[in-house]
């Protein structure tokens, strides 16, 4: 019997036919329904001509999925995937396959609804409150949110939070000069429109003058260092302002929590839970505080007053989702193994370095050691990219972070682009550990049953399934809402999202290793500009609400300029 089929890019085939929900049949009930004659006809008796499109949009040709997934390919492979030593906030990670093909590569996952209605959300939810008891625990405070944009939004809503709460009442935030640089350069946008005023500097010998609402201090520190923050808490404490602190989640396995620092806040991100780099995001951030009268509201509680604010356009839930399941797996003991061993691999790397005659900047640190390089910084950083290493380059120094995605031979590797041909087991042997005692995590984590009960890959399996047996999400009906949150997203356009050409670059890699990444955003730009008809397009926010908050400020910033 001979198959007669229509070439893949047909009506029947084509992408527009498999992911928009009516059929032609379907249309034309509609349309007789509503007494048009054709979607063109519809069109022109409910919008006024005046501001219909005059002339098709130049986008070009479309392509069919298998041709799309094709270039999509050739541009993962113009990215080059090198081994990531930045850190700066990113890590590498390794997400287990389990939690890939079923949390991220799910559409009962990934298609989910916002979960306004808790009755059909009960998986996510149960999913989202295993995050927020991961968080709480590893932070040792007491309540903590379903996840934010990202590290550097939290710590904007952080201060925000302080300066409506705290008994001091200043204009003036201080920031610790080692948070991360992306963090600095949000809290400054923030800031400056609301009058506030940030202080940046050491908190051993600049915070006891400071007349602050607030402090956010980092931990470790940029640099890698791992600091004893007590004093400066108290200070803060002592002047009426809130503490808030970026904190390592995988360092606070082994790092006494902030709370037990007295912290009233903390922020930082989940990514190196299980979340790959993605050359930036998306990933889910936190924030968890002392009292639960500091507790963020939710949209809802605001919705209906005059100054309404969104918290559902600033999560990540599917991030935080899988964040969550990865602490599941792996379970404090897990969590705690992976701390130790990229610990481990930082000691031995910096006894390397010592050996070599490189002092470091700090002789406390979780799994990133700064050198003072001088003048040889570019040689040593030029000689790592020739090795296909990333180290983070400032000013006079060279920082390389390390995570659970190094092994001995990348530690090698670092110390050759240093001018040293070491052995790892030779240097191991008398490697020393770098976590201060005073500091070292003395309280237990994560000691909820569902921590302990999924060790195995059919155990997570099957829990992850019951999960989300409980939600309707587009696998199993239509939802007939509408708004930023439905994600339509096809399956063809979801599979690169796991590719390692995309997946595994850090948001600060050189330019150079990301042409394909540039090459559509690039594309991208002009679409939607042309779509838009406007003369240029910014991608960096990254949720509705930040889209709002970004054009507000862009016009604030044009009436600026004509003052």
């Amino acid at each position: 019997m001979t198959m007669h089929r229509k070439p893949a890019n047909g009506v029947a085939t084509g992408f527009a036919r498999r992911h928009i929900g009516p059929s032609p049949r379907d249309i034309s009930a509609m349309l007789e329904t509503v007494g048009a004659k054709s979607l063109s006809a519809l069109m022109a008796e409910t919008l006024p001509s005046s501001i219909r499109q005059k002339a098709p949009l130049d986008l070009g040709a479309a392509l069919s999925e298998t041709e799309a997934l094709a270039h999509m390919s050739e541009l993962a492979a113009r990215n080059q995937v090198f081994t990531s030593l930045i850190g700066q906030g990113y890590s590498g990670t390794i997400l287990p396959a389990v939690i890939q093909r079923n949390i991220l590569e799910n559409p009962a996952w990934y298609t989910a609804y916002t979960p306004y209605q808790p009755e059909i959300s009960q998986g996510r939810l149960e999913a989202l409150f295993n995050f927020q008891t991961m968080i709480c625990d590893l932070t040792g405070l007491d309540v903590a949110n379903a996840s934010l944009l990202d590290e550097a939004t939290a710590a904007a809503e952080a201060m925000a939070l302080a300066e409506r709460a705290a008994p001091a009442k200043t204009k003036s935030f201080f920031v610790d000069r080692e948070v991360h640089p992306q963090t600095l350069a949000v809290l400054r946008t923030r800031a400056e429109p609301l009058g506030w005023h940030l202080i940046v500097g050491d908190p051993a010998t600049d915070l006891e003058k400071a007349e602050v609402f607030g402090g956010l201090l980092q931990y470790p520190a940029t640099s890698g260092a791992v600091r004893d923050l007590r004093p400066a808490i108290a200070a803060l404490r002592a002047k009426g302002a809130l503490a808030v602190v970026a904190a390592d989640l995988l360092a606070l396995t082994l790092l006494a929590s902030p709370g037990e620092l007295g912290a009233d806040i903390a922020i930082g991100s989940a990514q190196r839970f299980g979340v790959p780099m993605g050359y930036g995001g998306p990933h889910a951030a936190y924030m968890a505080v002392r009292d639960a009268r500091l507790a963020l509201q939710t949209r809802e509680q605001h919705i209906r007053r005059e100054k309404a604010t969104s918290n559902i356009c600033t999560a990540q839930v599917l991030l935080a989702v899988i964040a969550s399941m990865y602490a599941v797996y792996h379970g404090p003991e897990g969590l705690t193994q992976i701390a130790r061993s990229v610990h481990r691999r930082a000691c031995v790397l910096a006894a390397g370095l010592r050996k070599l005659g490189f002092a470091l900047q700090s002789e406390a640190f979780f799994d990133t050691v700064t050198v003072d390089m001088g003048p040889r910084r570019n040689e040593i950083a030029a000689r790592a990219r020739a090795g296909k290493i990333n180290l983070r380059i400032s000013e006079r120094r060279l920082s390389i972070a390390l995570d659970e995605t190094t092994t001995a031979a990348t530690v090698e590797a670092v110390w050759r682009a240093f001018g040293g041909k070491l052995s790892y087991a030779d240097i191991e042997a008398s490697a020393s550990e770098a976590l201060p005692v005073e500091l070292r995590r003395s309280t237990a984590f994560l000691s909820h049953p569902v921590f302990h009960a999924h060790r195995s890959e059919t155990e997570l399996l099957r829990y992850m399934r019951k999960l989300s047996d409980r939600d309707l999400a587009l696998d199993r009906a239509m939802i007939p809402l509408g708004s930023c949150t439905m994600k339509l997203n096809a399956t063809s356009e979801m599979i690169p999202l796991t590719w390692p050409q995309f997946g595994s670059l850090h948001p600060f890699a050189p330019r150079e290793q990301a042409a394909g990444y540039h090459a559509l955003f690039a594309r991208l730009e002009k679409w939607l500009c042309d779509i838009t008809g406007y003369d240029a397009i910014s991608l960096q926010p990254n949720s509705g609400a930040q889209g709002e908050y970004a054009g507000l400020l862009a016009i604030r910033g044009y009436h600026a300029s004509r003052n």
